[in-house]
């Protein structure tokens, strides 16, 4: 027996946790745009992405080192807030504290929805199938363009490589093929 509050399935004495997962991205990855504004909508959950701006803001490096999106795609919250903390923590390590200054360029506006459907033994009793399919709000999204910069890093020259490194390392936890761009001043 599914207990809906609980989150928990019940086979006798012994009743094991179900734990919540992240849907995959195809599910998302329809390029409609928003039709509404976020103020609009009830109950949409807070943003992954805690910091910005990280480092030291106000420091003049001269070079910068940019990440930028090649395929137009949704990047979900955490997928940023995940790119943001693998880059901050390579380059500082490397830098220091106030050797660099890195900012997430792009905010997730987009709100995701999803139909949940009961699955199991006895779901059709329990689904309304395609019937009010709106969905609830799951998460957000950004929506990224074709070259639109997602993270830049400044920092000195002898820190260029690890400003790069540190954006490879970033792009893999991205959900489109990424380009990064070296600017010297």
């Amino acid at each position: 027996m599914l207990c809906k509050h609980l989150n928990r399935t019940q086979s006798g004495a012994n009743s094991r946790l179900i734990m919540a997962k992240k849907n995959p991205a195809h599910m998302f990855r329809g390029k409609k745009r928003a039709y509404t504004r976020k103020e609009y909508i009830g109950g949409v959950p807070a943003s992954r992405i805690t910091q910005f701006d990280v480092g030291d803001k106000v420091a003049d490096f001269p070079v910068e080192v940019t990440l930028s999106a090649k395929e137009e795609c949704l990047v979900r919250h955490n997928a940023l807030e995940s790119a943001r903390v693998t880059a901050n923590r390579y380059i500082q390590t490397h830098a220091g504290r106030d050797g660099y200054h890195l900012k997430v360029r792009t905010y997730p506006h987009h709100v995701l929805r999803h139909n949940k459907i009961a699955q199991g033994a006895g779901a059709d009793r329990v689904s309304m199938g395609m019937r009010k399919s709106f969905g609830r709000t799951v998460g957000t999204a950004a929506r990224v363009k074709s070259g639109q910069k997602l993270i830049t890093l400044r920092t000195s020259d002898e820190f260029a490589s690890e400003a790069k490194e540190a954006l490879r390392k970033s792009s893999h936890k991205l959900p489109t093929p990424c380009n990064i761009v070296v600017h010297q001043k």
